[in-house]
């Protein structure tokens, strides 16, 4: 008995010793780990990295930037069979432990010791939320401790259902999605709450290892793994055996579903992230910002097509180029052709194929196309493709296939007719699954090699309603309505006309259009410009000469009013003058623009005068739906703009240069520091500017923009533009409410060729972008100011005719109108002018 007693002893001493022994290594691992340990609250604080995206004003998905496809959300929204499907998979107690499971370590343990590895780790759901919010995925003792002694604080400073949603928000479940929001996205395009209880458990099978648990990669191990999280369901009483067994059931369902922009506005997507990483920096990629911007989804999408459906036009007018790559099909099967294709990208909506086959007698190519595999390209296609020579000169007209392709020649196609997709345009980019059981057809086509931009703005405020920067974004980044300065031609002219009207010179004003010749030591030869007919007209009324574009009047008109008085007002309307020149030419658009420079300019017209500053974003949100920024509202200002700013910046803290996409350096801050209101002054007479209104709806009626009447508005003004040689075609288009820019030409100024010009290239994009920006407005005209009077003038000398005299009506600034002739004027003169500034005009 005492032996015994003496036995019990010694193994109870040993027993406290080992416990002391392990309170003391476990009280000096806590001792020594506590440090170092991160506060809790920090859990609070930390923004999950989340995508910036950007959406049009109506709401539609423009882009999304960012590594992580994440879209967190609160436990509130996440169902609760989804929440049992992931304890049943990760931690089926984690509503009873305090944030250790000692029978999942004990395991863990026997893991370790029998097998040398360990294999299930014993992890409870908030020990990985400490490992994933604050720790290294290294395998030791040291990150486990560490993972334990956070799991026993983060249990005791916040609550259950907030540990698992930071948990549900937090997981990677493969193919970038982090977060169980974006992995319905990803894998079912469905949100949460709309899964099915299959789905439920396949996203829930994901943590243990997004790669080998994949339905995408992995659908046979996925499916074992599904099925035993739903077993595990109703073993735990989550569902019943009913449930399950149709669960199990289920077929897999599962396939990639990448973000879908909603607009094609690449261009527009890009300015917006250059603006937002200007603010931000970095953190704009991972911070969850929503960008909305001004631009309406409808008419941004018109104006992509409308861009790429003119440049399209012209290059087809000029002939075809030939095959882009020449290959040796022989021996290939349909799953080698579509390999090959992915050597060669998609631009735009053209696709790249192989021609396998010519058929003269049938009227057909057959080729097989990326991303759709074996179609059929029709002859009636392919008439266009006369081989290009120079920009002037195209051989004949092809009369069949085989004096367009050959076979094994690689060309670019539009699709005409859908098919089932090749899988060659799956995530992997794969070429094997069967192909349609009709073959579609397809068209012949070219990526062109002239460029194009449009802008258009709401004229009122600046806001832009829609832009296109080129071609293709994927082609070139190069945004043309941006960062092109291009000389704007006959649309710099309503400018000099402007200038003129403040000057007291008329509509009615005469002036000669006949040669002129002007010698300059600098030049080689003596300047003789002439019009774009190559014919003069004689005397010429001022607005005859602006809706015909005369050069040969507004080089006469620039040399009355000055080019340095010119220059001085093109400042005052803030066109920049950096790169226009000093001389003459400068009548003619010698200068230099961006298309957005004039676009802008043109707007200061289009709404009466007054200033206005483009911007892009309308509004930026954080990722907890917080407004931190919001464009300012525009208010147009004729006099005591100097009271009404000072009361402006004293509501905001603000000036007249806070700019909305300028402004708002740091981060949430930006709301209040950015003025809510922009005071735009009057840069111009309304009086003239009204008239100038005039004057250029006459371009449309009567001149070179002729052919805008098809949209059946009396409100559209504008005027076209074409620069020597053809390298630069234009046309600016308005109404009271919207002004619309658009340039086309080769990025290296090069002739366009003799029969292009901004009527027949520029003209044409305009007005399908403004059939759809203008479809159910109301007519906008700009009304008509205080201080214009209607006089009947001679058409001929631009006098006020007598009483009972034939005439037409013009508009005139009161100062400015011609007086009543008397009884002895012969009717010689014009405008009110005296005789010598007839002669001067004249000759």
């Amino acid at each position: 008995m005492s032996h015994l007693l003496r036995t019990s002893r010694l193994i109870a001493w040993l027993f406290l010793t080992g416990l002391s022994v392990a309170v003391i290594v476990t009280s000096g691992f806590y001792l020594y780990l506590r440090p170092g340990l991160p506060p809790v609250s920090q859990l609070l604080d930390i923004k999950l990295q989340t995508p910036l995206r950007v959406y049009s004003k109506d709401n539609r998905l423009i882009a999304e930037f960012g590594e992580k496809r994440r879209a967190p959300i609160t436990i509130e929204q996440i169902p609760t069979i989804q929440l049992q499907a992931f304890m049943a998979a990760e931690d089926a107690r984690f509503y009873e432990h305090f944030g250790v499971d000692i029978k999942g370590l004990a395991r863990a343990a026997i893991e370790l010791v029998s097998t040398g590895e360990i294999q299930s780790g014993g992890s409870t759901i908030t020990m990985q939320v400490a490992k994933n919010y604050f720790l290294s995925r290294d395998r030791t003792f040291i990150r486990k401790f560490n993972e334990i002694l956070l799991a026993l604080q983060i249990e005791r400073e916040l609550e259950k259902d907030r540990i698992l949603e930071l948990y549900l928000n937090k997981i990677y479940l493969g193919n970038r999605a982090y977060g169980i929001a974006a992995a319905a996205q990803v894998y079912y395009d469905k949100p949460v709450a709309q899964l099915s209880l299959a789905q439920m458990a396949m996203l829930a099978g994901l943590p243990k290892a997004p790669s080998a648990f994949n339905p995408l990669a992995n659908p046979e191990r996925a499916t074992i793994r599904r099925n035993w999280i739903l077993g595990r369901m109703h073993s735990l009483g989550f569902i019943t055996e009913d449930a399950r067994d149709l669960a199990v059931a289920a077929p897999l369902t599962a396939s990639y579903n990448s973000t879908e922009t909603e607009i094609d506005a690449d261009y527009v997507a890009e300015m917006a992230r250059s603006e937002m990483v200007r603010r931000f920096g970095e953190d704009a990629y991972t911070d969850g910002y929503t960008v909305t911007l001004t631009v309406d989804s409808r008419k941004q999408q018109a104006a992509t097509e409308a861009l790429r459906d003119g440049l399209e036009a012209y290059d087809r007018r000029h002939g075809y180029r030939g095959p882009i790559g020449q290959l040796d099909t022989d021996g290939l099967a349909e799953r080698d052709l579509g390999n090959l294709m992915l050597n060669y990208p998609k631009v735009a909506s053209l696709l790249p194929a192989v021609v396998t086959e010519v058929n003269d007698e049938e009227g057909v190519a057959r080729v097989h196309v990326r991303g759709l595999g074996a179609s059929v390209m029709p002859f009636d296609t392919m008439t266009w493709a006369q081989r290009y020579k120079t920009e002037n000169l195209t051989g004949p007209e092809p009369e069949k296939p085989s004096d367009v392709v050959a076979r094994g020649d690689v060309v670019y196609v539009r699709p005409t007719t859908p098919a089932t997709p090749d899988a060659g345009d799956q995530q992997d980019e794969t070429d094997n699954l069967e192909q349609a059981a009709a073959p579609a057809s397809v068209a012949l086509a070219q990526i062109p090699r002239v460029e194009g931009a449009l802008i258009s703005l709401r004229a009122e405020t600046g806001a832009i309603e829609a832009l296109s920067g080129g071609y293709s974004f994927s082609q070139s980044k190069y945004n043309r309505a941006t960062q092109a300065r291009r000389q704007p031609g006959s649309t710099f002219k309503p400018f000099l006309y402007l200038s003129a009207l403040e000057k007291g010179i008329t509509p009615a004003t005469i002036y000669n259009d006949a040669p002129i010749v002007f010698d300059d030591s600098e030049l080689e030869t003596a300047w003789r410009p002439q019009n774009s007919s190559g014919q003069f007209y004689g005397p010429t009324r001022l607005r005859e000469a602006l809706y015909r574009s005369r050069n040969l009047v507004s080089i006469r008109l620039l040399r009355d009013l000055g080019i340095q008085n010119t220059l001085d007002y093109l400042e005052q309307l803030k066109i920049p003058t950096a790169n226009m020149p000093d001389n003459l030419s400068l009548s003619l658009g010698s200068g230099q623009l961006t298309p957005m420079e004039l676009a802008r300019a043109l707007a200061v017209i289009a709404n009466g005068g007054y200033d206005v500053q483009p911007y892009l974003i309308e509004s930026i949100q954080d990722i907890q739906g917080k407004t931190i920024y919001k464009a300012p509202d525009t208010i147009l200002c004729d006099t005591n703009c100097d009271e009404l700013l000072a009361q402006t910046a004293s509501t905001t803290g603000t000036d007249e240069a806070s700019t909305p996409d300028t402004d708002a350096q740091e981060q949430g801050n930006s709301a209040e520091r950015e003025a809510k209101t922009r005071v735009m002054r009057r840069l111009a007479d309304e009086r003239s500017v009204y008239i100038l209104h005039s004057m250029m709806r006459d371009v449309i009626r009567l001149g070179t923009g002729r052919r805008a009447l098809a949209l059946g508005r009396d409100d559209i003004a504008g005027k076209t533009g074409t620069t020597n040689e053809q390298k630069d075609t234009w046309f600016a288009g308005f109404n009271h409410k919207i002004a619309t820019t658009t340039w086309v030409g080769f990025d290296q100024p090069a002739p366009l060729g003799r029969r292009e010009f901004g009527a027949s290239t520029a003209l044409p994009i305009w007005l399908d972008y403004m059939e759809v920006a203008l479809e159910g407005t109301e007519p906008a005209v700009m009304p008509r100011p205080n201080g214009i009077v209607n006089i009947r003038i001679n058409p001929e000398t631009g006098q006020r005719v007598r009483p009972g005299e034939e005439g037409i009506f013009e508009i005139f600034r009161e100062e400015d109108a011609p007086p009543p002739l008397s009884v002895q004027d012969d009717g010689n003169g014009g405008g009110g002018a005296e005789e010598d500034d007839l002669s001067r005009r004249i000759f």
